[in-house]
């Protein structure tokens, strides 16, 4: 099920895991970014990188620009995955689609995650304090990219062939930034783990620790050294701390991997 769908990138099946992590990952990004993560999280964990339309092995689809339809489709590509406890994992502009996931399962009596990972990205309660950018011409919408989070490598501005194969599906994520408006609900009732960066200037970390009002449960904040890329940067710490949380969760988690 999980190896014929091309949302789901599984790089280890595991018949043993009692639990999935399914990761989402920032603008411009797809499921690469986590694929080396299956070595590090715990043995009874099987990991589920998220490929959006519009980028690596989909770059030629259409990419999704409003969070609301992903998020409906989201919901029923993965519904099948959720046969065992599971935990979202985003990262900026992911974290705020797995924030939504979760509330749309919610209102459809479906299952939620044991455990919801936010990193990099304010609250989604806090207005976007950027103005749109997701319009502009390519010129201008690279360098304000560039300026904001330095996120394009050279080697991808210099390639006069990739970036045009790129740019749509990254203007399509900022859109999705852009266009989101927050919807006051009951908070979860699932541990909301926040992580960021120490030199991140695009969230802070009052605009981290924000995330505990959307959780009655536990609430905690991490953060490491490193800029809005310290996923990469500081990838072994962060593992670390994900892989203790997903332990906990475990924990909880009948023998039979049902709730």
């Amino acid at each position: 099920m999980i190896l014929n769908n091309p949302w789901i990138i599984c790089p280890k099946l595991n018949p043993l895991a009692r639990l999935r992590l399914f990761c989402f990952p920032h603008a411009g990004k797809g499921a690469s970014v986590f694929i080396p993560w299956s070595k590090g999280v715990p043995a009874e964990v099987e990991l589920c990188a998220i490929q959006l339309p519009g980028r690596e092995t989909r770059l030629r689809e259409k990419p999704f620009a409003r969070i609301a339809p992903l998020v409906q489709v989201l919901k029923g590509i993965l519904q099948p995955a959720f046969s065992l406890p599971f935990a979202f994992f985003g990262h900026s502009m992911g974290a705020l689609i797995a924030f939504e996931l979760v509330r749309e399962l919610r209102k459809q009596n479906e299952p939620t995650p044991f455990h919801l990972f936010v990193s990099a990205r304010r609250a989604p309660q806090i207005p976007e304090p950027h103005p749109p950018v997701s319009h502009l011409p390519d010129s201008e919408f690279i360098e304000e990219v560039q300026h904001r989070f330095d996120g394009i490598p050279e080697a991808i501005l210099r390639d006069a062939e990739l970036l045009p194969l790129l740019l749509p599906g990254l203007r399509a994520d900022f859109e999705i930034v852009e266009s989101y408006h927050y919807r006051q609900e009951p908070p979860m009732d699932c541990p909301i783990t926040a992580f960021g960066g120490s030199q991140d200037s695009d969230t802070l970390p009052l605009e981290l620790e924000a995330w505990q009002a959307q959780t009655r449960h536990r609430f905690r904040m991490k953060m490491f050294s490193g800029n809005h890329f310290f996923l990469q940067s500081a990838q072994t710490e962060l593992l670390q701390a994900v892989s203790a949380e997903l332990t906990t969760a475990i924990s909880q988690v009948p023998k039979e991997g049902k709730r």
